[in-house]
């Protein structure tokens, strides 16, 4: 990785969590587990990936298995953020064996998931290679999980767009149409933000971002707009507001979108679509 990757803050995602192994035990607890294993046994399990990948969320998979049993211990092998291979080993858990059985599915979607979407943004990076371009998300992600998911984009090497609506100002094609046009807009936003609160408007065409220069806000959302059409609209704002991009990027298109010198690639895909990363739980 190239910058340092800060880790959650357990506060950030225990509840969750909590949440999460209250949905798998359901009323009645594990009855598998509970009824076939001694509950003083203890034991070791190991992590395991089955796919290559970007690693995130191991830190958060293994407090899992900390909330069913506080004596846990655990070696982390592999740091998220980290490229990983089919059978390497991400983390190492040992404590009662009840604990580790139990809590066994919910670290893994975990750690699955948060690991697929690193994955998937670090291939868009990698494409991309050294352009000065940042990939970032959308809030387009699974509900609950948007501190988790967030946290693997930046893992795998991108950056986060708003993670709530109370981050900044996005007026969109809704917003311009009820209005009544983007400089009314502007003007509503103006009268009753803070001094600190960025404005970024939504463009569909060239004239609108013309009038949306004119305004000095803070960014350009170009939405759904063709590869020429990005090389005219980074001409027209010549550096004075920050340029996004967004709207049915794929990996491929994601490289000549860069190469127009744009700030920003906004994909939704990197949340609610990218597929979890194959781990497993092996018992020693």
């Amino acid at each position: 990785m190239s910058r340092k990757l800060v880790p959650l803050h357990p506060l950030i995602y225990e509840d969750i969590l909590r949440r999460a192994l209250q949905e798998d035990l359901g009323r009645a607890g594990d009855l598998t587990t509970d009824a076939i294993v001694p509950p003083d046994l203890e034991a070791s399990a190991g992590i395991v990936c089955r796919s290559p990948g970007c690693i995130a969320g191991i830190e958060v998979a293994l407090f899992v298995f900390r909330l069913l049993d506080p004596s846990a211990q655990a070696d982390i092998c592999v740091p998220d953020g980290s490229r990983v291979q089919s059978g390497d080993i991400l983390a190492v858990v040992r404590g009662l064996a009840r604990g580790l059985l139990t809590a066994e599915r919910t670290a893994l979607n975990i750690v699955g998931r948060l690991s697929g979407i690193a994955t998937a943004t670090h291939n868009i990076v990698e494409k991309i290679g050294k352009s000065s371009t940042k990939v970032v998300c959308t809030r387009k992600t699974t509900p609950g999980l948007r501190s988790l998911e967030k946290y693997a984009v930046r893992a795998g090497g991108g950056f986060n767009h708003r993670f709530g609506l109370d981050d900044a100002v996005l007026i969109k094609d809704n917003h311009v149409a009820v209005a009544g046009g983007i400089r009314q807009a502007v003007a509503r936003a103006r009268e009753v933000i803070g001094h600190t609160v960025k404005i970024e408007v939504e463009v569909d065409t060239l004239e609108q971002l013309e009038e949306t220069v004119e305004l000095q806000v803070d960014a350009v959302l170009l939405d759904n707009m063709g590869l020429e059409t990005v090389q005219q609209a980074v001409r027209i704002v010549d550096e004075r507001l920050i340029i996004e991009v967004s709207g049915g990027i794929t990996p491929e298109s994601a490289v000549d979108l860069a190469a127009t010198g744009v700030d920003l690639i906004s994909l939704g895909w990197l949340t609610h679509s990218s597929p979890a990363l194959d781990v497993s739980l092996d018992v020693s």
